[in-house]
């Protein structure tokens, strides 16, 4: 996905993803740490490791790990995690439960150990070694709460409460972080917030799993990441060891996209699958509209009461979780005005600024080790000032944002950045893109017939699960199809920087009863540019080798599922031919499109198998049959009082 586990016992520069989660090797569900920096010192040496079970106010226990530092002469502040993929070590090929294993490292930096913590990592309630029933996203505010349910908030409360009482030499201090799905554990944790927690750090966090996050992105389902992901991440009767036999779905295909279309239907495709691994992933395929289910997990509306100052953490090519750091942000200013409250968006997948140095994805370069200076010079402070009131040599800018195209770190007092202006690139006639109005001249549109037996690919090479660098891949094996509509403007100039939503306006109709539309902004390189060797580090799936003249970057692409145009509680059905506009968001970007580069918009009717196929007829897609994927016409129009483009805000 998705919600990758970053486990709070870290492997080389962070921590081991542990249980099965562990054992995944694919791009979505598991977050490899081989280029991570080495950690200085050995953490046995310099700490020792208690494990605890933690009761909470209704008699829940919850499995706490604790990493005292071995020189008592002085206090120290906690530094906790809390996560639903395992609390134990990783080490010899499985996760370890016991106080005589430890982690390679115990923080998210060196810098953090070696200054001196206690770290804490949780099992979440209903995961592992904890007791307790876990929920998908727990919701806040459920009126009736079943047997061995709880609050996130109150369960880090007592946690809190039992620490500050129980662990000699704290300084009554407590900071806490995770990646990912503990990004929505130190969110939602830190809601009406105990006094000692001082500061937070949601990283990757998921806001709400419906509206951009993790399960859909404009109404279409992540099928990809989400099947991936919840092939191994199963119910537990707890508490519970990690599953020894656990191992990675088996495709029986070397492309996801082959084996995704040969089932076709929501149906088929769960029908591979055991009841044990359909348990999870089939609610959020079931409830394809923005029920209670939904709403009830988001996080945003609760963000309130906040006491801890809070450091939010995202990518710019995050697959897993791009709007949940926006999105926490931003509630967390609304609700909580006073509190210190920062946001820092780098070039990086879904956690990179804690597993690479950042530099560089796929083919795409950043000049710099981008992690390792967030680390060092952001993360490391923040901890230091609000847990052990150490001035920082800088003050931390409310955006720190990272700035592509140029390689530049930027700093904001809000975001979008004040001075950057929205301004609409017009698609025209012959492929063309300009910042003027279409002119009536000849069709006043330009249309396409969308197939689903034969979908659009989001990558141009075969792989299984979630490759990270989807998010910057080449686009040009799409340009040529005929189901893509491609604009491209002439090239640039003078540089244009492009700062903050990314907002397609589009008149369109369809011979169908339902579509999806794919908007795609792309950076267009120059026919002469350098192209690098390419070292392949880890075990994710890596990028063809290719010219990178003419390169097609994605710089941000999203769905939106026509039928949810005006609600995305109450879909609706299109009229065929009919016009209709579709107004939608597809993302956040900070990016620069260089002088002497193009930029480009592609628009089409699939992205497969990154999200469900929509059969084109308006049905309820999760029972659709073979019979309802039905070809349509789709036609985007471009004329005086039915412009098409993109709204971009775009700085001085």
């Amino acid at each position: 996905m998705i919600r990758r586990p970053l486990s709070a016992l870290a492997l080389g520069a962070l921590l081991a993803c542990a249980g099965a989660q562990a054992a995944n090797e694919s791009a979505v569900a598991h977050t490899n740490f081989a280029d991570a920096p080495a950690q200085q010192r050995n953490p046995r040496e310099h700490y020792t490791k208690y494990e605890y079970q933690i009761p909470m106010r209704d008699g829940v226990k919850l499995f706490t790990v604790v990493y005292v530092p071995k020189d008592s002469s002085k206090s120290y502040p906690f530094l906790m995690q809390r996560t639903p993929y395992s609390a134990g070590t990783r080490a010899e090929g499985e996760t370890r439960y016991g106080v005589d294993w430890f982690p390679r490292a115990l923080s998210p930096t060196p810098e953090l150990e070696q200054s001196g913590y206690i770290f804490v990592t949780q099992d979440v309630r209903g995961r592992y070694m904890s007791e307790g029933a876990w929920q998908e996203m727990t919701p806040h505010a459920k009126a009736k709460r079943e047997k061995g349910e709880g609050s996130e908030s109150e369960d880090m409360y007592d946690t809190v409460e039992w620490l500050l009482k129980h662990i000699p030499n704290n300084n009554g201090r407590v900071g806490i972080w995770g990646i990912s799905y503990p990004g929505f554990y130190t969110a939602a944790s830190i809601i009406d917030s105990h006094p000692a927690i001082k500061a937070a750090s949601p990283q990757a966090p998921i806001a709400d799993l419906y509206m951009g996050d993790d399960s859909y992105h404009g109404g279409a389902f992540m099928l990809s990441a989400n099947f991936d992901f919840y092939t191994n991440f199963l119910p537990q009767k707890n508490p519970t060891l990690p599953n020894r036999a656990r191992s990675s779905f088996d495709y029986g295909e070397a492309d996801a996209y082959d084996f995704f279309l040969k089932r076709l239907t929501m149906p088929n495709i769960l029908a591979t699958l055991s009841a044990e691994q359909r348990a999870l992933l089939e609610p959020t395929i079931v409830h394809d509209t923005y029920d209670e289910f939904w709403r009830s997990r988001a996080i945003t509306p609760h963000m309130k009461n906040v006491k801890a100052a809070v450091l939010t953490v995202g990518g710019w090519f995050d697959a897993e979780d791009p709007a949940g750091p926006f999105a926490i942000y931003d509630a967390v200013g609304k609700y909580n005005p006073k509190t210190p409250n920062s946001l820092v968006i780098g070039p990086w997948v879904h956690g990179g600024w804690a597993g690479s140095d950042g530099a560089r994805l796929g083919h795409v370069s950043f000049d710099a080790k981008t992690s390792e200076y967030y680390r060092r010079e952001i993360q490391f402070p923040f901890f230091e000032q609000h847990l052990k009131g150490v001035k920082p040599a800088r003050t931390l800018a409310n955006v720190n944002a990272f700035e592509t195209g140029t390689n530049v770190w930027r700093s904001y007092a809000s975001w979008p950045p004040a001075p950057a202006k929205a301004k609409t690139l017009y698609f025209g006639p012959n492929g063309t893109l300009s910042w003027q109005q279409p002119a009536a001249s000849g069709t006043g549109y330009d249309e396409y017939v969308a197939d689903p037996r034969k979908p659009v690919p989001y990558i141009g090479y075969a792989a299984t699960g979630v490759p990270r660098e989807y998010m910057v891949s080449d686009q040009r094996f799409a340009a040529t199809r005929p189901d893509v509509l491609v604009y491209q403007s002439e090239v640039l100039e003078q540089d244009v920087t492009v700062a903050g939503p990314v907002l397609p306006k589009l008149f369109v109709s369809t011979t169908g009863t339902d579509a999806d539309w794919v908007v795609k902004l792309i950076d267009v390189y120059p026919a002469e540019y350098p192209t690098p060797q390419l070292d392949r580090k880890g075990n994710d799936v890596g990028p063809p080798s290719v010219n990178m003249g003419g390169f097609q970057q994605l710089v941000r692409g999203n769905p939106l599922r026509g039928k949810f145009r005006n609600s995305f509680e109450k879909p609706e059905p299109f009229t065929p031919g009919k016009q209709e506009v579709l107004n939608f968001d597809i993302g956040q970007v900070n990016h620069t499109f260089r002088r002497g580069h193009r930029i480009m918009v592609q628009v089409q009717s699939s992205w497969f198998p990154l999200i469900d196929l929509n059969p084109q007829t308006f049905v309820h897609i999760p029972k659709a049959k073979p019979e309802d994927f039905q070809k349509a016409t789709q036609r985007v129009y471009r004329a005086p009082g039915a412009a098409s483009g993109l709204q971009l805000m775009v700085m001085p």
